[in-house]
């Protein structure tokens, strides 16, 4: 392969493996946010031993994911110099907010959080994992103004080949980056409630701490099912705003290769052919593709052919058609598992409306606990969608991909990185899986020696010297 593959591979890897732990970090402090709160308002210790229990699990994840990502920077500069030198200037700003702001705040509030139990008061305990919260969905919003300029590039010029940000306030309020954040993040919040549930199930099934593990797991499918909802609103919005502007990534995200016809069906499944540049065996939905684009019955959205044609003429010569099958079925992925998180959320709630909590299907405890893994599928597919559906471009309509891999290295170099940085994955992987189940297994109740015991070596080494 060669280091334009290679190196896209690597992208791919790195970046879909730190994204298993982001949207978990944010979705994990939004609930032991509201578990705390509740604790404070209502006095109830074990809403407390909720936070503390699912505040472990973040505190492991958020070091991993951390760790992931200086990893992705680091193959940034080492493999897409070209493109680094192109949008530095413009990136410069929001990621170092993202760094200076961001990310200071969430760790200096993860400090209090830890050692400030019994330490400060229940209210300045309570807004440090609120901050903490507020920070992880600040982070989020400053590195999705920097990709939405990939996707949608405002407030800058061109001068001495480079992209210059001049209009700071444009970046911030790209319509791209308005319709991304709020989805990004309810999804992310919809990882965090699913993944509390699912170990919820697990454990309830299991007959352990049963008490405990109901409570943990209506308060995550409240929060799953509004997030879940919500993240389906937001992708509405979304998909109106890509026809504007990338229709070229709608009509690969539907295998439309000509005119859609006035109304638009939507295309549920197809047989894709590339290379006759052709869709078969489609089953369709009347009326949705224009409903999905335009919140009408009625519009045409326009094929591939015909915008190949009009990329042509604006930006020259070159296939302007990214990876057709990839891109269709990366989004029925996404929407499939994110319709399957709101039935299940749809029938948590109707449990914990008609009582039924207390005597829950196994059945559907089973389905709950797979159901974890239904948000980092969407999450995942969603993101292959958004990153591949804009080939052959890195930022659209500026700069290819082809032009953004570095000069100066060699397909061998980048194939060691590859292995190297798998590996070094699959450590990291292994050691946080291996981590969840050692908490996980011990239970909340063993938490209470973590807390109560506090070791103090300094107290041993001063009894020592009066000693």
């Amino acid at each position: 392969m060669d280091t334009v593959m290679l190196s896209r591979i690597q992208f791919a890897s790195t970046t879909i493996f730190h994204y298993f732990f982001v949207p978990v970090s944010i979705g994990l402090a939004l609930l032991i946010a509201i578990m705390e709160t509740m604790y404070v308002r209502k006095g109830n210790e074990e809403y407390k031993r909720m936070a503390q229990f699912w505040g472990k699990l973040f505190l492991i994840n958020f070091a991993v994911g951390v760790v992931t990502g200086i990893l992705q920077e680091f193959q940034f500069g080492m493999n897409w110099s070209d493109y680094s030198r192109f949008v530095g200037d413009v990136f410069g700003a929001p990621l170092a907010v993202e760094a200076l702001a961001a990310f200071f705040l969430e760790s200096t509030f993860i400090g209090i959080w830890i050692f400030g139990w019994d330490k400060v008061s229940k209210r300045v305990h309570l807004m440090s994992i609120w901050l903490v919260a507020f920070g992880t969905m600040l982070s989020a919003f400053w590195i999705l103004a920097a990709n939405s300029f990939m996707q949608h590039p405002v407030g800058f010029a061109i001068n001495n080949g480079r992209a210059e940000m001049n209009d700071f306030f444009a970046l911030i309020t790209n319509g791209q980056l308005l319709v991304e954040f709020p989805h990004t993040v309810l999804a992310a919040y919809a990882t965090g409630a699913f993944l509390v549930t699912g170990i919820s199930a697990y454990k309830i099934l299991k007959k352990q701490d049963v008490s405990f593990f109901k409570k943990s797991f209506q308060v995550a499918a409240i929060v799953g099912i509004i997030s879940s909802i919500g993240v389906a609103v937001a992708g509405h919005a979304q998909a109106q705003y890509l026809v504007e502007t990338q229709p070229m990534k709608m009509a690969a995200s539907e295998g439309l290769w000509g005119k859609s016809g006035d109304p638009a069906p939507w295309t549920v499944w197809a047989n894709i052919d590339p290379e006759k540049q052709e869709s078969t065996g489609e089953f369709q939905i009347p009326y949705m593709l224009s409903f999905l684009s335009y919140s009408k019955f009625s519009g045409e959205v326009k094929g591939m052919l015909e915008l190949q044609a009009e990329y042509e003429q604006a930006y020259g010569p070159g296939d302007y058609i990214p990876p057709v099958r990839t891109t269709f079925w990366s989004f029925r992925i996404m929407v499939l598992a994110g319709t399957l998180m709101i039935v299940l959320g749809m029938y948590a709630m109707y449990l914990m409306w008609r009582k039924k909590m207390d005597r829950p299907n196994t059945w559907f405890m089973r389905f709950m606990l797979w159901g974890l893994l239904l948000p980092p599928i969407a999450n995942t597919a969603g993101w292959i969608m958004t990153e591949i559906g804009r080939q052959p471009w890195t930022v659209f309509g500026l700069m290819t991909t082809e032009d953004s891999v570095s000069p100066n290295i060699t397909s061998g170099q980048v194939l060691f990185s590859v292995i190297s940085f798998s590996t070094i994955y699959l450590i990291l992987g292994l050691v946080l899986v291996g981590l969840f189940i050692k908490v996980i297994k011990k239970g909340p109740y063993a938490m209470d020696n973590d807390h109560g015991d506090s070791h103090d070596p300094y107290n041993e080494e001063g009894s020592h010297v009066i000693s």
